[in-house]
């Protein structure tokens, strides 16, 4: 049903929402939409950084010091 919209069909649908909430509303609707992306950018981000700090922890140094290696 969907796949025989072609240009036309979606400047009209454009044309009736910009009618229909103005200007200004979607204008502030899209700023919404953007710090959105923005924000799950800055989340992914974070969060491999994360998983990043835990995989280096993990992978600690583990070879003897000089008072482990003289009790041997």
């Amino acid at each position: 049903m969907l796949n025989n919209i072609g240009l036309p069909g979606l400047l009209l649908i454009a044309v009736v929402v910009l009618v229909l909430f103005g200007r200004g509303k979607i204008s502030s609707l899209m700023g919404e939409v953007g710090k959105g992306i923005t924000a799950f950018k800055k989340g992914v981000s974070d969060g491999s950084k994360e998983i990043e700090e835990q995989d280096e922890l993990a992978a600690k140094d583990v070879t003897p010091t000089d008072a482990e290696k003289d009790k041997v």
